[in-house]
């Protein structure tokens, strides 16, 4: 809020170039909310499908979480009134990827009881295809 009544004061005063630089910094700031966003929803999407991948198998509770993860990403990477996105599928991915570890650490602790460490469960799966499972559930086209 701060940073809108500054840009008024700015925008009132006729000082354009500040408030130009005023208005990147907000989209920034935007942004990095956005991605910090869509990767706490990416960590609990990948920690399912990691799960799912090394027990070879499913649970309604899993199943629900991965939907659940799949949609809070798209909803927060949509732009309500402008439309489009805010990140690129390419930017996603970079999400999804930077997600990965710590999703697989969380999987180490849930998948088998906690009984192997995160390069045992690492073994168990296919990091590739794990990115790609979410990469393909979070572009698919949201049923509105």
């Amino acid at each position: 809020m701060e940073e809108l009544l500054e840009l008024k004061d700015l925008l009132l005063a006729g000082n354009i170039a500040d408030a130009l630089l005023m208005v990147e910094e907000m989209t920034e700031m935007s942004k990095d909310d956005k991605i910090n966003k869509i990767s706490s929803y990416a960590k609990i999407l990948l920690l399912h499908l990691i799960k799912r991948a090394a027990e070879k198998r499913s649970t309604r509770s899993w199943d629900l979480s991965i939907e659940n993860a799949v949609y809070e990403i798209q909803k927060t990477n949509k732009r309500r009134k402008a439309g489009g996105n805010y990140l690129s599928s390419e930017e996603l991915r970079q999400a999804v990827e930077n997600a990965y570890r710590i999703a697989l650490s969380g999987a180490a602790v849930e998948a088998f009881e906690g009984r192997y460490e995160v390069e045992e469960i690492a073994s168990m799966v296919d990091r590739s295809e794990i990115i790609k499972q979410a990469m393909q559930l979070i572009l698919a086209t949201v049923g509105e």
